[in-house]
């Protein structure tokens, strides 16, 4: 359902904005034949008013929607090419150096900012004045992000365009919107595209995710209305919630939010590719349990119920190279009683190889505390640098969480048996705390967690 949808969204998306450029560009006198070089140097010399700067702008963003995905890359690459002009720099840089006073000086430095501004940035700019024209940046970026590697001139113009999205969606510009199912359809439909964590399976699946006892919020910014940036789900229960598959069962009662104790944030998804390395995350969900605990005074707790993707990642490898020491005496005699084998990491493997083998209370008995424990290091020692090897670990670690609960069968889709042998984790996000916890993983790089998971760490040989 997801991807026919995203290509219906896209497909009128791009119908809609195409027609209105068309318009727009139809007065713009040209060669039907000039190179986009050409076409990008017009709009550079800005003869004319408003009028005929903003078409000709639509001109050029008609003519990249135009184009095939080699097309597009060249259109990037001819855009990275209105770069500085080293000869203006190095004048501009001379005349700082040959300055004899902080007067002098002060005017120098603010020409060779001047001189190193590069042509490409104006253009981009200008594409801002035509309608959809940050959507189309972002979209832009999107594709720039998948072409840039190993070319340092689409890199250089990427850094460009970060800068201007990160200065034009700072978090002070955007807007937390309510969604619910009297949300204008082709919000829904987006809702549907965009959900990167749990699909969403159908209409019902969705109107269950927007009952009563639920929430979604989402950021939006003002020049991009109906265009969500990020947005979270939030279950309002009883208790730590530990199986993603009850949270999203259809069949399930409708709770009385009011008698809720907890939510639960249960899927937080990035709508727009070409904001990668723009964070909202964290000011989202800040706002959104503001947001909770103004309408339900009974919430007393606010933690999410959060896939672990890289978990079998990095145990996989240990089990197929035999890694001494990863499991106790103890474990291995409960293994191999439950999977008969040669050693305590071939068990492992095999059961876990096992279709629907968490249902076995065998299995289950002998596989849950070693993968617990073994989950809990993962967490909470294993590490790129300072920060936390796993990328969701990282995400709410740096927002201010700590990890809270480890849940054996909290996902037992494919992908959560495929990504981390059905184990979800819940990290609590305390509002007193919050500050503190961000600031001792920030600075330190210190994962707090509950006493729970902290000794399950510690259990390493």
């Amino acid at each position: 359902m997801s991807e026919a949808v995203s290509t219906g969204l896209l497909d009128r998306a791009i119908r809609r904005i195409t027609t209105v450029w068309r318009d727009m560009a139809s007065s713009v006198a040209g060669d039907a034949d000039e190179t986009l070089e050409t076409q990008m140097r017009t709009c550079l010399v800005g003869r004319g008013g408003e009028v005929s700067a903003r078409n000709r702008a639509a001109k050029l963003a008609q003519t990249y929607l135009s184009l095939d995905s080699a097309g597009q890359t060249e259109f990037l690459r001819t855009l990275a090419g209105f770069d500085s002009d080293p000869d203006a720099v190095a004048a501009a840089y001379t005349k700082v150096q040959e300055a004899s006073d902080p007067a002098e000086r002060a005017t120098a430095k603010a020409a060779l900012r001047r001189a190193l501004e590069p042509p490409r940035l104006k253009l981009l700019t200008q594409f801002t004045s035509i309608p959809d024209g940050r959507k189309f940046l972002v979209d832009l970026r999107g594709n720039l992000l998948k072409v840039k590697a190993h070319d340092k001139l689409l890199n250089a113009l990427d850094a460009d365009l970060r800068g201007l999205l990160a200065a034009w969606f700072d978090i002070g510009f955007l807007e937390l919107q309510r969604i619910d199912w009297n949300s204008p359809a082709a919000l829904l439909e987006k809702l549907v595209s965009y959900e990167a964590v749990h699909a969403i399976r159908s209409w019902r699946d969705l109107k269950n995710r927007l009952d009563s006892d639920r929430r979604c919020y989402a950021f939006f910014h003002p020049r991009m209305p109906g265009e969500p940036l990020i947005f979270v789900e939030v279950a309002l229960v009883k208790g730590l919630a530990g199986s993603v598959q009850s949270l999203l069962d259809e069949k399930a009662p409708v709770q009385d939010p009011g008698q809720a104790d907890t939510a639960i944030f249960y899927s937080i998804s990035n709508c727009q590719a070409g904001l990668a390395g723009i964070s909202f995350g964290n000011f989202l969900i800040k706002r959104v349990v503001e947001e909770l605990s103004g309408e339900f005074r009974n919430l007393k707790t606010f933690a999410t119920l959060s896939p672990i993707p890289g978990f079998r990642r990095w145990l996989d490898p240990l089990l197929e190279q035999g890694e001494p020491g990863l499991l106790s005496d103890e474990e291995v005699a409960e293994l191999t009683s439950a999977f008969p084998a040669d050693t305590g990491i071939a068990a492992l493997a095999g059961l876990m190889g096992k279709r629907h083998w968490w249902r076995d209370a065998t299995y289950r008995k002998a596989a849950e505390p070693v993968l617990t424990r073994l989950c809990a290091r993962y967490l909470l020692v294993e590490a790129n640098g300072k920060r936390a090897r796993d990328p969701v670990a990282h995400f709410h670690l740096s927002n201010g969480a700590r990890v809270e609960r480890l849940n054996m069968a909290g996902d037992t889709s494919e992908k959560g048996v495929k990504e981390s042998a059905t184990l979800m984790v819940n990290y609590l996000y305390d509002p007193g705390k919050i500050e503190d916890w961000h600031e001792d993983y920030a600075g330190e790089g210190k994962r707090n967690a509950s006493t729970a998971v902290r000794k399950l760490a510690r259990g390493w040989n």
